[in-house]
């Protein structure tokens, strides 16, 4: 099963050799609880914004979605490795790999796509008060939501279409714990190589006008913020901005590292430590940043659970 492959007809599978074999049951043992962490935070979070009729606002339709796509997100790449420690095997089907990287691209585009409609909110809800509900009518919303989904399927379609029509040279090893582009790019021959810096390129230029469309609408939101006469105002006012501009942080700062460990060219322990970073952080940290410091959830949570949840958080 580790032969060199050098026809391109033959990759019937890839070898995902993420870690080292010392290290197969620590790693398997961490993402399994960081895995567990994450499904029962962002389930909660569904749960308590489908319950409760507070948390009916668009803010919570769009936070429902987010912890919809982390549970994917997180769900296409963990258990796959674990299983694969467990049973001591390291293959993934030539199919598998195509649709890991279809699912964690599509899965990652439409979660920056709802971030932005997440700062429009903002936006709307601090810039034009009066008008918010107009805005922000429930059609409004299911649109963009919608918009957010289409428009990460079609990302991972190009970016999924664009890796495995590259020809592949040499081994069948991914030295990765899932099929990521940068690794499987590695493995292209020569000549296709050109294509993994047209596909940085097209990632970066696409995240930079998402981004700039971001600054562009907290640059209004802070100028009204300015000026709110008092300084408790302007500090409670700004506290509604705060998880999701932690939240756009990590996920900008992880797909900064992704794009780092695409620019290293033999595989390293720090690779892993970076695909960690982008691949199970954000979907662990996001029910924790968005919604356990809020006040409306923490309600939700003590009807729901009881005095002992509340104090927990």
């Amino acid at each position: 099963m580790m032969d060199t492959i050098t026809n391109t007809t033959e990759y019937m599978e890839f070898l995902l050799m993420g870690y080292p074999d010392e290290l197969q049951t620590l790693c398997a043992t961490l993402f399994f609880l960081i895995y567990l962490g994450a499904l029962v935070g962002n389930c909660l979070i569904i749960t308590i914004t489908t319950i409760d009729q507070h948390l009916q606002s668009p803010m919570y339709v769009f936070l429902k979605n987010l912890s919809l796509i982390d549970i994917c997100y997180i769900s296409v790449t963990v258990p796959k490795s674990i299983m694969n420690t467990v049973t001591n095997t390291h293959s993934i089907s030539f199919l598998g790999c195509v649709l890991q990287v279809f699912c964690v691209i599509f899965l990652a585009g439409t979660e920056f796509a709802l971030l932005l409609v997440m700062s429009y909110d903002r936006y709307a809800a601090i810039c034009f008060p009066l008008h918010y509900e107009a805005i922000m009518n429930k059609d409004a919303c299911v649109q963009m939501v919608a918009a957010a989904w289409l428009s990460g399927c079609i990302y991972g379609s190009v970016h999924a279409t664009g890796t495995f029509s590259v020809h592949f040279c040499g081994s069948n090893v991914v030295y990765q714990f899932f099929c990521d582009i940068p690794s499987l790019l590695r493995l292209a021959c020569f000549g296709d190589q050109i294509l993994k810096y047209v596909f940085i390129i097209t990632s970066c230029c696409f995240t930079f006008l998402c981004f700039i469309v971001m600054v562009i609408s907290y640059v209004h939101i802070f100028t009204i913020i300015l000026r709110i006469p008092s300084i408790q105002g302007r500090f409670k006012t700004f506290s509604t901005c705060i998880p999701h501009l932690t939240v756009v942080t990590l996920f900008l700062s992880s797909a900064f590292v992704a794009y780092l460990g695409s620019t290293v060219k033999f595989p390293s322990s720090l690779n892993l430590l970076m695909s960690v970073f982008y691949s199970l952080l954000p979907p662990s940290l996001n029910p924790v940043i968005y919604s356990f410091r809020n006040s409306d959830v923490k309600v939700a949570l003590h009807n729901i659970f009881g005095e002992k949840m509340i104090t927990c958080l």
